[in-house]
């Protein structure tokens, strides 16, 4: 790890210390196919934090949308609008508890027909008109606020703006790979957030290949670049922003993913909502893992079909450690490029943990496979373990690369104690940050989900 990768030149390089990488089997393979037979798309509110649960529907069933054509609007923030993905007939209107909106429909009929839109000249507009355009768009919902990973306020101005080009997670897309053939795009999409920050556009960039990732990322201009090199959580934008300029209280920060970056950037290259989305789909149980090249909100039984053969499975959108669980012709979240498929842990096994020989992933050398580091693990979602008492180890500092104590903090969040929980760091952490220590556990605690208890608490107290 001490070596520097010669790519980087004399660029200071970021070495974390801390982590642990997670090598499962059935990563995707480096070629990308369109997407066949997925005729059904969905925009599903509850994707995205702080609008309310009966946003305002701007469409019936029956209706005919363009691709870009406003779905519903946020009854709290009228200016806030969600679009569609892609062109078609509304087909449904499903609700949720409390006749809450889980998501709109959309039957895809096959031939893509885009609204046009005339955005504003960068060089010259203001950025209060550059705004109003974005949320026209419906792009502004892509953009997540931190901390507690919000739909940003219109007149919210951010301190900085980060972005991650690499992904640590298990069984995570190549995102060099994704990109290769969208550096217009993504510059676009730069020079656009550029101008909604008084701060600056962070870039974080990969120094554990290889070879040096995308010139796309490389070559990018008018942004501030940091290379970091460690295991994951690595390639997490909250731990980059941890070490590049930490969340302080009052401090707005806002995080977007490369593809919904040059999802931006095409509003003003190519004038459409191109909601165009490369998807890993991975995991033991697909067979021929590949990259898929689909719409955003796209149904994941029809993506994965005739590519899983057994029917005990977990389907996730996402990754292992912090994606979504997700049922049969459900469909594929906003933020997600990755669908993971495992087997369901559903069975018992004899003697749990202590059964001889057996390898499996862990932070632990009580299993041999800690001797070899580059094998691949079959996992099941068996946490083989009931739920106890916290139990002081460590093991939660050792994989998270961030001066925080998340011990600590998760009981802080459980006793309801307001200070304690700002004094150790919860405005600097999400869940994907805090899921390497759910993994590494010994509690079998759900860290994730105390998290977002902590979160509401001080949403709900502001």
């Amino acid at each position: 790890m001490s070596t520097q990768p010669s790519y980087t030149g004399s660029q200071k390089v970021n070495y974390l210390r801390k982590g642990h990488d997670i090598r499962l089997q059935g990563a995707a393979a480096k070629h990308i196919v369109p997407a066949e037979g997925v005729s059904t798309f969905a925009v599903q509110p509850f994707n995205f934090r702080g609008i309310v649960p009966i946003p305002k529907l701007n469409v019936n069933p029956g209706d005919k949308v363009l691709a870009g054509d406003v779905l519903l609007i946020d009854k709290k923030r009228p200016e806030l609008k969600f679009v569609a993905p892609v062109s078609g007939e509304i087909e449904s209107i499903n609700r949720g508890e409390k006749r809450a909106i889980k998501e709109i429909v959309i039957k895809y009929n096959g031939n893509m027909e885009y609204k046009s839109f005339n955005p504003p000249d960068l060089k010259s507009c203001e950025r209060a008109e550059l705004v109003s355009f974005l949320q026209d768009a419906g792009v502004w919902p892509l953009i997540r606020q931190r901390p507690f990973n919000m739909v940003p306020d219109t007149e919210s101005i951010p301190k900085n703006i980060f972005i991650s080009t690499f992904d640590t997670a298990p069984l995570a897309p190549d995102l060099s790979f994704v990109m290769n053939e969208s550096g217009e795009s993504f510059q676009a999409g730069l020079e656009v957030l550029r101008k909604l920050t008084n701060g600056k556009v962070h870039l974080g960039l990969d120094a554990n290949r290889k070879n040096a990732p995308s010139s796309v990322f490389r070559s990018a201009q008018n942004v501030e670049k940091h290379w970091f090199r460690g295991k994951h959580p690595a390639g997490n934008v909250g731990v980059q922003i941890h070490h590049i300029d930490p969340i302080n209280q009052g401090d707005k920060v806002w995080t977007l993913n490369v593809q919904d970056v040059a999802l931006i950037g095409d509003l003003f290259v190519k004038k459409i909502f191109n909601s165009k989305r490369v998807v890993a789909l991975t995991g033991s149980e697909v067979g021929g893992a590949k990259y898929i090249e689909t719409y955003m909100g796209a149904n994941i039984c029809q993506m994965i079909r005739d590519k899983v053969e057994t029917e005990n499975i977990r389907i996730i959108s996402g990754d292992v450690l912090s994606g979504e669980q997700k049922f049969k012709c459900e469909f594929l979240n906003a933020f997600d490029d990755q669908i993971t498929v495992i087997p369901e842990g559903n069975q018992y096994e004899l003697f749990g943990w202590l059964a001889p020989g057996v390898a499996r992933p862990s932070i632990s050398r009580t299993f041999l496979n800690f001797i070899f580091k580059n094998r691949e693990f079959k996992v099941t979602t068996n946490s083989r373990g009931e739920k106890r008492a916290f139990v002081v180890t460590g093991d939660y500092e050792s994989v998270l690369p961030m001066n925080i104590y998340p011990q600590h903090l998760m009981k802080a969040i459980l006793i309801k104690d307001y200070e304690l929980m700002e004094g150790l760091g919860i405005y600097e952490i999400e869940d994907e940050d805090i899921a390497i220590c759910e993994f590494a556990c010994l509690s079998k605690q759900n860290l994730q989900q105390i998290l977002r208890q902590g979160q509401e608490l001080l949403i709900a107290q502001a």
